[in-house]
């Protein structure tokens, strides 16, 4: 039983797919197949079920999924430990909500790379948060930076950073800028902005049914800032992350509503898989990001 055997196996109980495992590991499709007989071979049972094109682990395969993981992740760390990198460096794959990605990890990112630069960052923007929970545990991804409400898992470590604040907001234009608490009822026939699936929208939408307000109509738009300039061009309200409209608060060309309605807010969580070894990166980065929103910078 050989490592890169390992590595193969690996990847292919994950995408069964034997082609776009040979993809992705740059080999030819023959080689993959090879080498998997080979260890089934070794192994005396079979580890994948042929199904036409389709293949599927066996009772055995899903038993060496898991020491495979184990394996490989022992070798990566006794790779980089006994071989004496103490400093950051290697791999580093970063995934984060769109807040994060365009209000606070930029900012991180910079400071990473400016104090670690040996440590080759992948990002990967657009992942709901339906979605970044089997990329962890699949190991496609290290770590995880989001706002959403407080998540357990007995298969991820959880670290609370701290509340993200969120506001109501519409175009000064708009009366309800100008009552003192505005209420739930109150957006009764008002047209709404809305992100895509996420916490926060559904706990907005289900305050309004609570009390019998309908909306006069919904738009989902794809990111904040379309949001943003739809509620300053006076399209309809909106709900979003604090940080993301503080500019436009600011300067006047957006109204945060009084809202007497309940509170939205979400937790800035970080996410990694609790087998997840704690390279020199993944810690480095897990401090740094802590301690750049502790300090609200």
């Amino acid at each position: 039983m050989e490592i890169k055997q390992l590595i193969m196996f690996q990847t292919a109980s994950k995408l069964l797919n034997f082609t776009k495992t040979a993809q992705i590991l740059g080999y030819a499709q023959s080689s993959i197949t090879a080498n998997i007989l080979a260890l089934e071979e070794e192994l005396g049972t079979p580890l994948f079920e042929r199904l036409g094109k389709r293949v599927i682990l066996t009772e055995a395969g899903m038993f060496l999924q898991d020491y495979a993981d184990k394996i490989l992740g022992l070798t990566e760390e006794a790779l980089k430990v006994v071989g004496g990198i103490n400093e950051p460096s290697g791999l580093l794959r970063i995934c984060a909500s769109e807040t994060q990605c365009t209000y606070r990890l930029p900012n991180i990112l910079n400071d990473f790379q400016t104090k670690y630069p040996k440590v080759e960052l992948v990002f990967r923007p657009g992942i709901s948060e339906k979605d970044f929970l089997n990329l962890l545990i699949e190991g496609q991804i290290d770590v995880a930076l989001l706002s959403m409400n407080a998540v357990t898992s007995s298969h991820l470590i959880v670290k609370e950073l701290k509340e993200e604040p969120m506001a109501i907001i519409c175009c000064p234009t708009n009366p309800l800028s100008k009552k003192q608490v505005v209420n739930p009822i109150d957006l009764d026939n008002q047209r709404l902005l809305l992100t895509e699936e996420c916490d926060y929208r559904f706990a907005f939408e289900s305050s309004l049914i609570q009390v019998g307000a309908k909306p006069r109509s919904k738009l989902e738009l794809a990111d904040v800032e379309a949001i943003k300039k739809c509620v300053i061009a006076g399209l309809g309200i909106a709900i979003l992350p604090e940080i993301s409209v503080k500019r436009e608060i600011k300067d006047g060309s957006i109204q945060k509503v009084n809202w007497g309605g309940p509170d939205f807010t979400t937790k800035i969580q970080l996410f990694w898989h609790k087998n997840k070894w704690m390279s020199p990166a993944l810690k480095a980065f897990i401090d740094l990001t802590e301690e750049y929103i502790l300090s609200n910078k």
